[in-house]
């Protein structure tokens, strides 16, 4: 039977109650101007991606700038929530769009969730998290904008009916806000609050991202009913000189295999149990000032509510990254169903605003990713879920193809526009590996891409894949790797090179040669890469995952069918394709509708 709006909120408070930039443009850039333009009809299809998710027309972003707003797995269905503007495709409007999924690949979309209507978000429904209560409630906590001069507070919403298997409709109980910020805190730089997780002591806790001055805050708050929130004394984490931290996402990862862990678990396996001490904790932010997204790995005390650091982490703007591209706001969230942490992000496009506006349309989300702990465990690795596989279609392989300096072997028989590379290449020595030079800096992998292009003649590299490329390669995007010599042991570049990705006239297009260090073992002498194709993108993998990095790419010849794909060699030093599977890539049902 239905539940009412008033009935379903009085039963929820009892329920509640019983419970003890890098250079792509800031996504929260208001242009008034266009605010209310209305999209032609006929939205620019050229560079619209075939599997990824993008609605039919207009912006999308995960917030201001904040993550795929409240991801979550409930009674066999996937939900996706994010920012959208229904009336252009420039940042403004933003409400809570809604799409539903029961494979995270083909999804239905449905009306829109959250939107301003209440004095507590007039003026803006910011980013948020989902939460699943005790009695199987989801709840939603998101960033209200409540007054011009951007005073941010943090508000919930429930389903207006339980027994909806889609949760369609959404209310926002008057009670709100539930937080408001104190005078320590700036009430400008106060948003996207996290996932909430039930410590030993029956209370509930989340952070929220801040700064105060230049240091960068994840602010701690405790409730015993998820209604009432004190702030702790300490926040969870804060770390000088890092500007204002958006998107906070705190979780679990398994030491040892694959499986994800629930956040709502936290407390119960820390204190160094013997659970305990197999669990990592992931702290990540997203700096508003460098556009890019940091992580650490940790230990997390529920006495004292504390995230430390491990000994060794860089906790900075020279840490370590989940995507060295086109990737910010993301948001995690576990999936009970297969057991496992999924990752979402997000990629703005990198072309001008003006044509954005031409086109229709602006922002993506990217595949989800499935998130572990390498077993060194040093950093996290990130594989795209096993369910895009469903979309491959055509297959063609190559093996044993030897590469000598200068070679280009066209990949020939699927869809290069919209394709899934996995490729592993080996060599029999390191013996040419370029020297690393002292002088090069080794947190700036894109400097030294820049430097280093796939034009440039090495020793070991570069070699790679030249990616969306025309047929006598006046445009292409090349990812690749390079191998250097350093005292301790080999480095390896990798790289997402837009540069040379179209002809068009680069003014207020962000062309940039993305990178990051891939820390690999060499000794076996292999590396290997998977590529993600999808017209105006291109996610790439090294190494199983450990380096991912995501390019927006905007060709003028390379599209549908004149798009080619080529593996390549510009070192000195042979390189063999010991094998390379390659897919055409299918449309999903009902995307982008």
């Amino acid at each position: 039977m239905k539940i009412s709006a008033v009935i379903f909120h009085c039963l929820f408070l009892f329920s509640l109650a019983l419970i003890s930039k890098n250079g792509v443009q800031a996504s929260h850039k208001v242009y008034m101007h266009l605010l209310e333009s209305v999209p032609a009809v006929d939205v620019k299809q050229v560079h619209r991606t075939g599997y990824h998710f993008q609605p039919p027309r207009n912006w999308i972003n995960d917030g201001q700038p904040s993550d795929p707003n409240g991801p979550m797995y409930f009674n066999g269905t996937y939900h996706l929530f994010y920012q959208y503007n229904p009336k252009g495709a420039v940042w403004g409007n933003i409400v809570w769009a809604h799409s539903v999924s029961k494979d995270l690949i083909n999804w239905q979309r449905l009306e829109n969730a959250i939107y301003p209507s209440k004095p507590f978000d007039k003026y803006g429904c910011w980013s948020g998290s989902a939460t699943i209560l005790p009695g199987n409630k989801p709840v939603i906590l998101y960033t209200g904008i409540i007054d011009a001069n951007n005073t941010q507070v943090q508000n919930y919403a429930i389903p207006a009916d339980i027994s909806d298997p889609y949760l369609r409709k959404w209310v926002k109980p008057d009670n709100n806000p539930l937080i408001v910020a104190d005078k320590s805190i700036n009430k400008t730089a106060f948003r996207d609050p996290t996932t909430a997780w039930l410590g030993q002591d029956g209370r509930w806790r989340i952070s929220i991202g801040g700064r105060r001055k230049n240091r960068g805050i994840a602010y701690l708050y405790r409730s015993k009913d998820f209604v009432n929130w004190v702030k702790a004394q300490h926040p969870l984490h804060s770390t000088a000189r890092t500007g204002n931290w958006e998107c906070p996402d705190f979780f679990p990862v398994s030491a040892y295999g694959k499986n994800g862990l629930e956040i709502d678990g936290m407390d119960t396996l820390a204190e160094g149990s013997t659970v305990g001490s197999n669990v990592k904790y992931v702290l990540k932010v997203s700096l508003d000032v460098t556009r890019y997204e940091y992580y650490t790995l940790g230990t997390y005390s529920s006495k004292t509510d504390k995230y430390i650091p491990d000994k060794g982490m860089i906790d900075g703007w020279n840490g370590l990254r989940y995507d060295y591209g086109n990737f910010y706001a993301s948001k995690s969230f576990f999936d009970p169903s297969k057991n496992r942490r999924i990752l979402w992000g997000w990629a703005n496009e990198s072309d001008s605003t003006a044509d954005d506006v031409k086109k229709g349309w602006a922002g993506i989300q990217l595949i989800p990713r499935t998130i572990s702990l390498d077993p060194k465990g040093k950093q996290l690795l990130q594989w795209p879920i096993e369910e895009v596989e469903k979309l491959r279609g055509k297959k063609i392989e190559l093996s044993s193809k030897k590469l000598v300096k200068g070679d280009k072997v066209e990949i020939t028989g699927i869809t290069a526009a919209q394709a899934d590379v996995d490729v592993t290449f080996s060599f029999n020595s390191l013996d040419r590996a370029e020297p690393f030079h002292p002088s090069w800096d080794r947190y700036d992998a894109q400097k030294l891409c820049s430097q280093k292009g796939s034009t440039v003649e090495g020793g070991l590299g570069p070699f790679g894949l030249l990616t969306l490329a025309s047929k006598k390669l006046e445009e292409y995007t090349p990812v690749f790797f390079r191998v250097f010599k350093a005292q301790d042991k080999p480095i390896v570049l990798m790289c997402s090179d837009a540069s040379r990705s179209t002809l068009k006239d680069g003014i207020g297009t962000y062309r940039p040669s993305f990178a990051g260090f891939v820390d690999v073992d060499l000794t076996q002498k292999k590396l290997s890469l998977r590529s993600l194709i999808d017209h105006s993108v291109v996610e790439s993998f090294g190494a199983g995952g450990k380096t991912c990095i995501s390019s927006r790419v905007y060709p003028t010849l390379a599209v549908y069918n004149n798009a080619h794909l080529y593996a390549f060699n510009n070192g000195t030093q042979i390189v063999t394709i010991d094998s390379l599977s390659a897919w055409s890539m299918n449309n999903p049902q009902n995307m982008n509708q």
